[in-house]
């Protein structure tokens, strides 16, 4: 190992031992793919994948050295179910969903867990802190219009933020945590995507989200 490579990193001169880190950095870009640029893409993945890649980087060297750590990274429903008009924060949110259990893999034998939080829609300021894409395309306008009404009635009548906590406080906790943490109704939606047959849930979901 090198000289350099030995050196704490900022994080850790600052903050001492760190035995936990949450991960919950994000926004949501609204609007179609076709719609949203490269460039808008590119800052959507800069600020909910690799800002989450960066301070997991950071704390690492740390949790290894005490042989103890847990990362816990919110992801969202919509890191296992598609997300039309929020295709690249849905886009994200796999990639989180991915990168996590790859980690969790290659950290077990340190000590370290890292373990995902998946809200579906919550009681937040979700919508009104959303991004909308910089250019439209006319073939979207009621995909579109019926996303977001779709949205503001789930977050109205979507689940308490207090769950959310309660779940980042057992997959902290936990003697023997699971892997993922599913909130509110995306515990039904996890089971559905994963038992219900391809075409029938394709169906279901195209039918809930008021696509057809």
């Amino acid at each position: 190992m090198s000289a350099k490579s030995k050196k704490p990193h900022s994080v850790q001169k600052r903050a001492g031992v760190i035995h936990h880190l949450i991960n919950n950095a994000g926004y949501a870009l609204t609007g179609a793919i076709e719609e949203t640029s490269m460039e808008e893409a590119r800052r959507q993945f800069e600020t909910n994948f690799f800002g989450l890649f960066r301070l997991t980087k950071a704390v690492l060297p740390g949790m290894r050295g005490q042989k103890y750590g847990r990362i816990v990274n919110i992801s969202s429903a919509f890191g296992f179910l598609p997300a039309p008009g929020l295709g690249f924060y849905g886009a994200t949110k796999h990639a989180v969903e991915g990168f996590t259990e790859t980690l969790d893999h290659e950290v077990r034998p340190f000590g370290i867990r890292a373990l995902l939080v998946e809200p579906a829609f919550t009681k937040t300021r979700f919508n009104a802190n959303s991004q909308q894409v910089a250019g439209t395309v006319d073939a979207y306008n009621k995909l579109r219009g019926t996303m977001q009404g779709v949205r503001e009635w789930s977050i109205n009548n979507g689940d308490p933020v207090s769950g959310v906590a309660r779940a980042v406080l057992c997959a902290l906790t936990d003697d023997f945590p699971k892997l993922r943490y599913p909130v509110g109704k995306a515990v039904t939606l996890s089971r559905l995507r994963r038992f219900v047959p391809a075409s029938a849930f394709d169906k279901s979901f195209r039918r809930q989200f008021k696509l057809d």
